[in-house]
Order: structure tokens, then C-alpha cells, then sequence
């Protein structure tokens, strides 16, 4: 049973490789896999935001769960993205990964309806209750309009099968006030790349990037560098990757990064509606610079 000790470290956010008849693309999959595990991580998170949940046919999320299992082969722990609007397709979506063998869970705040703290709070201890694996609450309030107040997410986090978040709240005092009152059993994770070093040296023990699937190697160097207490150094590597992130985050996530991935040894560059693929300015200079980074990064360590 996956627990907090274990979302400590690096944990890519993955994005999910389509054919041109919107079904997953298995082999440009194990492709992605076979990089990320070459290079080091702790974990991976598909489905979620970057993994284009949302528009993904239900089968496909399904599918995308079973092929993420197979290619960590244990290495790691799985945690699937669950971001459905309503109650009962997200419990279900959670059960359908769970049987195709995920560790874990990364539940959505509700949106949409404008819950109180008080709805968000029963969601949560509901789902946890019914959720045949632990979870992890996704909060993102850019994205969902949804901020969950720290003495809720203190509350959550003392609930047995409530093992940690995705922190994706800007707000860095409201950061500073969730990490000080969780419970030892629940584990903070950096859900931003801009904040990640920041998020470490408060708190956090690990964190879910996104071009962690670019850069694993400058993100794992960023990480052990923080956690060793060397916050300044790792600011300033982390700054290096100023450029990179800026035109990977230019246009919604995760068209750039996609449209780059063949130089890492995946060609999966195709989106899902209602997103179109990126610029071709954007593509030539982000591709430009992710193989100025490869080079780098290829001497750490």
C-alpha cells in the first residue's frame, strides 16, 4: 500500500501519446517509459492535466493506466490523475485504475458547481472513504477556481487514506500555512516547476513536474541539491531553466512539450481537441533550447 514515505523525490507528469485516431500511441509509451526509467525518477503521474484527461475517451484513460503499471514494472509508484467534474464518474474512474494495478490517486477539487470549504472538505473524506487505493488531493485553483482554505486541507490530511497533495496554489503563504499543520502521514509535493526549489526548502518532499519528462537529470540534480539544504545553488540551476519553462508554458500544456519530444526518443506530437498543436516560432526555439539543455545535462552527475 502506497504511503507518504514513498512521494518523496522526482515524479514526471506525463502526457499521453495519441495515433491520429485520438487512441493511445503504445509504443511511443514504452518509449517515454524506457527514457524516464533510464534517467532516473521516482514515480509518475499519468492522466492528469498534462496526461489531457479531460480529452481522452474513458477507455483510453483505462488503457493509459494499465500501460503506465506495465512500463514502471514496479519501479516506481503509479498515480493516476482523476479529474472529473461529478462525484460518482470520479469514484469510478478511480476504481478502473485501481484494477488496472495504480498505486494511487490524484483527485481534483470539484469544480464547476463552486463548492464551500465545507463541500470540498465531505468530498474528500467520501472519496477516501470509498477509494480501493490511497489519494492525493489536486489543487490547482487557476485552473478550478478553487482554493481549499490550510486548517481543510489539515483536517484531510490526518484521514487514513489521504496520503499527500499536489500543490499548485501560487499563493506561497498559503503553502507556508498548509505545510505547517499536515499531519506526519501526508506528504506536500510541489505541483508547479516555477516554485519547485522554493516548495522544497518549505517543505515539500518532492515534487510532480512536467518537464521532468524533458529534463529529468537537471530536475533530479535540483532536487538533491535542495534537500541537501543547498537552497541558493539550487535556486540558480533552477534558474537556468527559466528559458525552457517559459516556452514550454507559452502555449497550454502540453502542446510544446510534446511537439519537442521526439529529442528525446518519443514522437508523440499530436494533441486532442479542443487543443491545436503549438506555433512553429515557439516549437523552433523551444527545441532549440531543450537540446542546449540535453547537452548540459549531460554532464551532471
Amino acid at each position: 500500500m502506497l504511503t507518504a514515505n514513498r512521494l518523496r523525490g522526482l515524479f514526471p507528469a506525463i502526457p499521453t501519446p495519441v495515433k491520429a485516431d485520438d487512441t493511445i500511441d503504445a509504443g511511443a509509451v514504452s518509449a517515454l517509459f524506457a527514457w524516464l526509467n533510464k534517467q532516473g525518477i521516482d514515480g509518475v503521474v499519468p492522466l492528469g492535466g498534462t496526461g489531457e484527461y479531460g480529452a481522452l475517451a474513458r477507455a483510453e484513460r483505462i488503457k493509459m493506466a494499465g500501460l503506465s503499471v506495465k512500463a514502471m514494472a514496479g519501479k516506481g509508484p503509479v498515480i493516476a490523475g482523476v479529474l472529473d467534474t461529478g462525484f460518482h464518474d470520479a469514484l469510478q474512474a478511480g476504481k478502473e485504475f485501481a484494477a488496472e494495478g495504480v498505486d494511487g490517486l490524484l483527485v481534483l477539487t470539484p469544480y464547476y458547481t463552486n463548492p464551500t470549504q465545507a463541500g470540498v472538505r465531505d468530498y474528500f473524506l467520501r472519496y477516501a472513504d470509498a477509494s480501493p487505493v490511497p489519494i492525493l488531493i489536486y489543487e490547482i485553483p487557476y485552473r478550478t477556481r478553487i482554493a481549499i482554505e490550510p486548517k481543510i486541507l489539515h483536517e484531510l490530511s490526518r484521514h487514513p487514506n489521504i496520503i499527500g497533495m499536489k500543490a499548485c496554489n501560487l499563493d506561497m503563504y498559503h503553502f507556508l500555512q498548509v505545510v505547517a499543520g499536515v499531519d506526519e502521514s501526508f506528504a506536500v509535493l510541489s505541483g508547479e516547476d516555477s516554485l519547485f526549489p522554493l516548495h522544497l526548502a518549505a517543505g515539500a518532499t518532492g515534487g510532480i513536474v512536467v518537464t521532468a519528462c524533458l529534463l529529468p537529470r537537471a530536475w533530479r540534480q535540483i532536487f538533491e541539491t535542495a534537500t541537501a539544504g543547498k537552497t541558493a545553488e539550487a535556486l540558480s540551476l533552477h534558474r537556468r531553466l527559466i528559458p525552457l519553462m517559459n516556452m514550454a508554458f507559452a502555449e497550454t500544456n502540453p502542446g510544446p512539450m510534446k511537439a519537442v519530444m521526439d529529442l528525446v526518443g518519443v514522437e508523440a506530437p499530436r494533441m486532442l481537441a479542443p487543443l491545436v498543436q503549438p506555433a512553429p516560432a515557439l516549437v523552433a526555439a523551444l527545441r532549440a533550447e531543450l537540446g542546449r539543455q540535453l547537452a548540459v545535462s549531460e554532464g551532471i552527475g
